[in-house]
């Protein structure tokens, strides 16, 4: 697990209200869904959402980008239902009906009582196949969080458009490494994802003009794991993924779930 404190220098209000785009949308779930709300501090609960295919397959825990929410995977869950993967969704704080504030610190640590959370829900439902773990951009933080942390209940890590040096990234946007106040150039993700030696896929988009397609590749580069692969998705920019490689972003992600 992740020292807190080194999560709090990027606490900054300037950094966060630059970073994140809290929005409060939620719908009723669709018949193979059901929501789950998980607490995770005093008077705060995460809400998550958990699409089912068949309890006997593999169940990804999905941590979405800024911006996003998890009624808006509603439209992408049915894909990884098709190819025979579950998939549990999570918020962030004053994401989605999710309460309180977000930043940081915070997301890193609620990933644990939110992992823990899901398991509680996989193990009540008598899912009994394997659990991977994916973060999409800002979700990447907590996918590394969680994989370099529980290394023997998570059989795969998939990061997808995410970032490796934060000091990397606000610098692009102009906040110095002296604002920031970070040492590790490398922090948090390039140098947690060394530990990490799970079997591992990485895709990133070659036009990304958010988190550049460099993020991506230092991520796959620095990876513990003997056994891992990077999806390159020509053209692709931080928000067409999809649209750009469909087929080939499905086609990875479910080669990837059945060799583990």
């Amino acid at each position: 697990m992740a020292n807190q404190d080194e999560y709090t220098a990027l606490d900054k209000p300037e950094l966060v209200q630059f970073t994140f785009y809290p929005r409060q949308w939620h719908t009723k779930p669709p018949k193979n869904a059901s929501d789950y709300v998980v607490p995770v501090g005093s008077n705060v609960s995460i809400t998550c959402r958990f699409y089912v295919k068949d309890a006997a397959l593999p169940t990804i825990l999905y941590f979405h980008g800024n911006g996003e929410v998890v009624a808006d995977q509603d439209y992408v869950a049915p894909l990884y239902n098709e190819r025979g993967i579950n998939l549990f969704v999570a918020d962030y704080r004053g994401y989605g009906a999710s309460t309180g504030s977000p930043n940081f610190s915070t997301m890193v640590e609620d990933a644990h009582p939110i992992f823990d959370a899901f398991l509680g829900v996989l193990s009540d439902g008598g899912f009994k196949s394997q659990v991977f773990v994916m973060g999409r951009s800002l979700g990447s933080m907590s996918a590394i969080e969680l994989a370099s942390s529980y290394p023997d209940q998570i059989s795969g890590l998939i990061i997808e458009s995410g970032f490796g040096s934060s000091v990397r990234l606000f610098s692009r946007l102009g906040f110095t490494q002296e604002f920031l106040g970070i040492s590790d150039p490398g922090f948090p993700n390039l140098t947690r994802v060394r530990s990490v030696t799970m079997p591992t896929l990485v895709i990133h988009g070659e036009s990304d003009t958010l988190i550049p397609f460099e993020e991506g590749k230092d991520l796959y580069e620095n990876s513990g794991a003997k056994s891992k692969r990077m999806l390159v998705i020509p053209n692709g920019d931080h928000n067409t993924l999809l649209m750009e490689g469909m087929a080939e972003y499905f086609k990875a992600i479910e080669e990837f779930v059945a060799a583990a």
